[in-house]
């Protein structure tokens, strides 16, 4: 799951199947490249701020699933 937005990918594994290796994707949900702008807690929080504090737009709108609720997605952090 992406460590910004909470969002869960099925089949893909941001940091690494071992959570440790980034892979330097790109968020589909918030836009935050995994191992650059969730590389710390620090870092993690000001991202997932400035997001949300942006209107917590996707970044590929496309991906967005129907029944999508922010609230829903940010409680799995």
């Amino acid at each position: 799951m992406c460590r910004v937005c909470g969002f869960k990918y099925k089949d893909f594994f941001p940091w690494g199947i071992d959570g440790a290796t980034p892979s330097h994707e790109i968020c589909d949900c918030c836009g935050t490249e995994f191992g650059y702008e969730d590389n710390t807690p620090e870092s993690t929080d000001i991202n997932r701020k400035r997001w949300i504090d942006n209107g917590a737009e996707w970044f590929s709108p496309e991906k967005r699933p129907v029944a999508w609720l922010l609230e829903e997605q940010l409680k799995k952090l």
